[in-house]
């Protein structure tokens, strides 16, 4: 019988509040040795997740958008809508300014197929893993994959 997400996801994980201290959750990931956190609202349910990557921006900063002038009318390269919200995140205080909106998630009956495909064809590197209702009940990572993977070997 295939394993399920429910096998080998972690259970109860760290999450933290849209309003919590950006410097709190960095200590957070530096302190427990992991790479993201769910963010959830006032009753446990996903709103977004906050990783390295979306941190990488303060400490990066942002490069404005090219642009070329034709007859006093300003050209955007690139889209200047994706300027603002990279530096919305370079600037945010608190982990609801900087995480990502909208994560993708899964729930614990699927298989390891599943979130596998899902990791890889989303390039994600977590799944908050939630209950009918919404809220967060644990999370699975690649690394969990790959221990699974390890494990059936033996």
């Amino acid at each position: 019988m295939p394993k399920t997400v429910a096998d080998v996801m972690s259970r109860d994980p760290i999450v933290v509040r849209e309003e919590t201290p950006l410097k709190e959750a960095i200590q957070i990931l530096a302190e427990r040795h992991i790479s993201g956190l769910p963010v959830v609202d006032d009753l446990g349910k996903l709103v977004g997740i906050i990783s390295e990557t979306d941190l990488m921006w303060q400490e990066t900063g942002v490069t404005p958008p090219a642009y070329i002038m034709f007859l006093d009318s300003v050209i955007y390269l690139k889209n200047p809508a994706t300027y603002d919200r990279d530096l919305h995140k370079a600037l945010g205080q608190t982990v609801g300014e900087v995480m990502s909106k909208n994560p993708i998630a899964i729930s614990p009956d699927k298989t390891l197929r599943e979130a596998a495909t899902i990791m890889h064809d989303r390039s994600v590197h977590r799944l908050p893993v939630l209950e009918t209702t919404g809220q967060v009940i644990g999370i699975l990572t690649r690394g969990d994959i790959i221990r699974a993977m390890a494990a059936s070997q033996d």
